[in-house]
């Protein structure tokens, strides 16, 4: 068994990042594989980075600047895969799936619901359904690591304020905390995946995203959205699962996977 080093983040815009320190970032973390989603990019139009990792993946929105996922490795895959097959048409550029020795890897950029949730049904109709019957197809041959940003906070401890953003009566609830999408994230839970943060931090205060305005970073008024879930088999090969708040570059901080396979 192998010990090996995933880092995910939403980066943003590539571009940008690369700018506020990105490649510098990775190379003090120094991972075995980068799992980058909204790269808001084609790799075209980005300069060939990070060359100790030789084995490069990009899934580009078909709109220009908008959406997108990436997965940089040190690791040869056995096979790569972009987008989710037979299970839903993904022009967004939403997903890359790397097919290890052992195991499955996956990044993954879930549609955000919008301010005024008109991409909830979606999500709770289509994307969520399909994303979830991918993973367990997969499953049937190797277990599943899947990483990302899901868009959703699940539960109360995962976001700074749930009263104001939670459903209510007359409120469908704020976009990325609404009951329907965290149903689906129990979906996932009652599918067998782990969130791993969880299996090593069970408190509150821990974000992964924070808005632009008011200060929000400084004052630690986020949410945690952004993900490592893992085939409940692969639970004893978990090492660590952290957060790096400190980690500058996006409104996103990268989150960090240690595992055995």
């Amino acid at each position: 068994m192998n010990k090996i080093k995933i880092v995910s983040w939403n980066i943003n815009g590539i571009r940008a990042g690369i700018k506020k320190g990105f490649l510098e970032s990775m190379d003090k973390v120094n991972p075995d594989i980068i799992c980058i989603q909204e790269t808001k990019a084609h790799p075209d139009q980005v300069e060939k980075i990070l060359d100790s990792y030789p084995y490069q993946y990009w899934n580009s929105a078909d709109k220009k600047g908008y959406s997108g996922t990436a997965i940089f490795s040190k690791i040869k895959p056995v096979n790569v895969f972009y987008g989710m097959d037979k299970y839903i048409d993904d022009d967004e550029g939403r997903l890359i799936t790397l097919e290890l020795d052992s195991c499955y890897l996956i990044t993954v950029y879930t549609p955000n619901s919008k301010r005024d949730l008109s991409r909830l049904i979606y999500r709770y109709n289509d994307w969520d359904p399909a994303f979830l019957n991918y993973m367990q197809a997969l499953e049937k041959d190797k277990p599943v690591i899947f990483c990302g940003d899901l868009n959703v906070a699940h539960t109360e401890i995962d976001l700074a304020n749930p009263k104001s953003n939670k459903t209510g009566k007359t409120f469908p609830g704020n976009a990325g905390f609404t009951d329907k999408e965290r149903e689906r994230f129990d979906d996932i839970m009652r599918a067998d995946f782990i969130d791993t943060f969880r299996e090593f931090n069970d408190d509150s205060g821990h974000y992964t995203w924070w808005s632009y305005m008011r200060q929000a970073r400084e004052r630690n008024i986020g949410w945690r959205i952004d993900y490592f879930c893992v085939s409940k088999t692969l639970q004893e090969q978990l090492l660590s699962s952290s957060i790096l708040p400190e980690v500058m570059g996006s409104d996103h901080a990268p989150i960090v996977l240690e595992i055995g396979i």
